[in-house]
């Protein structure tokens, strides 16, 4: 990531919502980088001074996604006192950010996964941050009696994590509506109602 400042340059802010913005109408390797300066009015040259190339601009854009959706849903979190509903509040959050966000939902899903530059990024460390937040709510249910103390919390965050994405890869690929209620109720069902004490 070429960018490390504290600050949030105009232009780097431009050319970001720019890349956004033609991310909700295009298909992501049909993007240039001209198209990009031309949206954000900004020099194609002025690009490659905050972003090394097209797919460093990607992980930065995903990565300003996954510290908003980190912070909201520790904020959500904060305000539940038990582990189980700790935890459906972060799959009800994961599916609602699939679906609200779907061209960059089908990115993650499919794509930027098989880049080994993506798991050298600063999006991939907040993925990391993220999965952490499930294992720490997960090792408190445990230690405090309320998952049973036989449970594995790594295989356990796997279930969740797995469940999450298999139910809305479908929809996120082929652009069917998704119940976020319906489907966030039913996994935390099928999940907790098999762990808890």
């Amino acid at each position: 990531m070429k960018h490390r400042g504290k600050t949030n340059p105009p232009g780097r802010i431009k050319i970001m919502k720019s890349f956004s913005k033609l991310m909700e109408e295009k298909d992501f390797h049909s993007i240039t980088t001209a198209e990009i300066a031309k949206n954000g009015e900004v020099t194609e040259g002025l690009i490659y001074k905050y972003f090394k190339d097209k797919k460093d601009l990607l992980y930065q854009v995903l990565n300003e996604h996954f510290m908003e959706f980190q912070t909201k849903i520790e904020s959500r979190i904060s305000y539940e006192t038990t582990c189980v509903e700790q935890l459906e509040v972060i799959i009800f959050s994961s599916l609602e950010s699939y679906a609200e966000n779907r061209l960059f939902s089908k990115m993650l899903l499919l794509e930027v996964r098989t880049s080994p530059a993506f798991f050298n990024s600063a999006a991939y460390g907040m993925v990391k941050k993220y999965a952490a937040t499930i294992l720490e709510i997960i090792q408190k249910g445990i230690e405090q009696g309320e998952l049973k103390d036989d449970t594995d919390p790594y295989l356990l965050r796997k279930v969740i994590l797995g469940a999450i994405e298999h139910a809305c890869l479908g929809e996120i690929i082929f652009g069917r509506e998704l119940s976020i209620d319906q489907t966030s109720t039913g996994i935390s069902d099928i999940i907790f109602n098999g762990v808890r004490t």
